[in-house]
């Protein structure tokens, strides 16, 4: 195992190398936050393929795949086609809103009433995505080198904090861009050919696994229609997958780079699910459907072969810990607490003072260190997740409540505010509280996992949204206007990059920018 050790080690270092190279760009909030916004296509497709494919695609991919067969792909390729649906339908207006949270274009749209309310719901998604992904560090790094859960948990979980927090976007980037080829590689050109070959090749698979295990619909139609719902939709509105999209230079970039990215993603889900089919062959008594991968790698490749793939699950892991990090931490500065200190502000005798809050080392006169305000944040909510990693345990349940809570509380006000002019303010808070109440409701009556809570959860939110928005005043024309104009992209509406949350002495109304 050592020629394995020593590539996984080398990689390690690289990612902390990529972060110390990061922090040498990013020198505004703009770098640190979305990479200065001028992405190109090829590093944009590889980073947010790297993204939206994380432990639970590679890992949870490949053990679908040995429970169900070819019809496990279905829970990656459903990321696939949210991911193909947002750059085709969205993610051009999307980048041209010029923000850095969800929250902010929700303020954009229905004049600054719902801003906060929603934060607080991304906020709770992107710190339990971080979540689950630094509890994948357990599995990997307990097959590599047996180290304790808490142990693997730690050094995983600091190595992403650290590049994370010394670069921002810009590290996470670059790191992102490695482990897109390391993926690619490891996963699709090693992996995926070795173990078919060592099952027998399809003819052999075919031949002594059930017939159920290549049927398309194995898994359950239910079961598709709910990833559907979950994942397809979630791709749509989270605060990870917009943080990427908001790193684009320019609309085609965003449109034809995700799109070749959402394509990659199916290749990858049905790459996963037959690798999965093959262990079943292989290894047909393994206890839990989700050892399938390492037991995979650690049995039927050879030394340095085996080091390289664990290498790309690790890849896997890092690249969706670090961008749901960063996601957290921006909603957390941005939409959460410069809101608080905003409040306060305006609260306090003191406001005017020479040395308030916001002002940097010479006084009011000059703005405070954006990059070292979020850098800290990054910090504080990288060791909130280590710590409650440490304390948790079952990685489904945690996902599910993180993705429940998204679509069933912000789904129906982001696609409203996008696609229907008559939705107020009003109608989004609505739709949000009572979506994301039936949805914990529903999780604590009939269970987490269960299919319910999603579709009440939706049906809830979309008639609140509706039916308040039509008994309450149409959106001011002067916000309306404003935002038509932000998404067509005009100098006048998009140049200075204003923001709600950033400037929460502000006035919320963006009439007035």
């Amino acid at each position: 195992m050592a020629v394995d050790y020593a590539v996984i080690v080398l990689y390690l270092a690289g990612m902390l190398a990529m972060g110390w190279w990061g922090m040498r760009r990013a020198t505004s909030k703009s770098d640190f936050l979305v990479a200065g916004r001028r992405l190109g296509p090829a590093m944009y497709s590889g980073t947010m393929a790297a993204i939206v494919l994380g432990g639970a695609s590679t890992i949870g991919g490949v053990g679908l795949g040995y429970r169900y067969g070819l019809s496990g792909a279905w829970m990656v390729f459903t990321i696939g086609l949210g991911l193909l649906a947002l750059s085709v339908f969205f993610s051009a207006r999307i980048a041209r809103l010029k923000v850095y949270t969800v929250s902010e274009m929700l303020d954009l749209r229905y004049g600054g009433s719902a801003g906060l309310i929603s934060g607080v719901v991304m906020w709770a998604y992107t710190l339990m995505l971080a979540v689950t992904s630094t509890l994948a560090y357990a599995t990997i790094f307990d097959v590599l080198f047996g180290l304790d859960r808490a142990l693997a948990i730690i050094l995983g979980g600091a190595i992403v904090v650290a590049y994370s927090t010394l670069g921002g976007m810009w590290s996470i980037t670059l790191t992102d861009m490695v482990q897109f080829v390391v993926k690619t590689i490891g996963v699709l050109l090693l992996l995926l050919p070795i173990a078919v070959i060592k099952a027998g090749g399809f003819a052999e698979m075919k031949a002594q696994l059930p017939d159920d295990y290549f049927a398309p619909l194995g898994i359950g139609g239910q079961t598709v229609f709910t990833y559907v719902l979950i994942y397809s939709f979630g791709m749509l509105i989270g605060q990870d997958i917009w943080q990427r999209v908001f790193t684009a230079r320019g609309d085609r970039v965003a449109r034809l780079g995700g799109t070749a990215a959402g394509t990659y993603c199916l290749v990858y889900a049905l790459a996963g699910a037959v690798i999965g089919t093959a262990a079943k062959v292989l290894y047909p008594h393994l206890g839990s459907p989700d050892d399938a991968f390492a037991t995979i790698v650690k049995d039927a490749l050879p030394v340095g072969v085996r080091g390289l793939v664990l290498a790309a699950a690790l890849s896997a892991v890092m690249s969706t810990s670090s961008g749901a990090l960063i996601a957290c931490a921006t909603v957390a500065n941005n939409d959460i607490w410069a809101r608080i200190r905003g409040v306060v502000r305006r609260q306090s005798p003191a406001t005017d003072a020479p040395h308030g809050p916001d002002a940097g080392p010479g006084g009011a006169g000059e703005p405070r260190d954006e990059v070292r305000g979020n850098r800290v944040f990054i910090l504080l909510m990288g060791l909130a997740v280590i710590v409650i990693a440490l304390a948790l345990n079952n990685v489904v349940e945690a996902l599910t409540v993180a993705y429940n809570l998204l679509v069933g509380g912000l789904l129906v006000p982001i696609l409203g505010g996008l696609l229907w002019k008559r939705g107020t303010g009003a109608g989004a808070l609505a739709s949000v509280a009572v979506g994301g109440l039936t949805v914990v409701g529903l999780m604590l009556s009939l269970g987490v996992l269960a299919n319910e809570p999603i579709y009440y959860g939706l049906l809830a939110s979309l008639v609140a949204y509706v039916a308040v928005s039509l008994v309450t005043r149409p959106t001011d024309a002067a916000v309306l206007d404003a935002w038509r104009a932000r998404l067509a992209g005009r100098p006048d509406a998009a140049g200075a990059e204003p923001s709600v949350a950033s400037d929460p002495s502000a006035t919320t109304s963006p009439a007035g920018r």
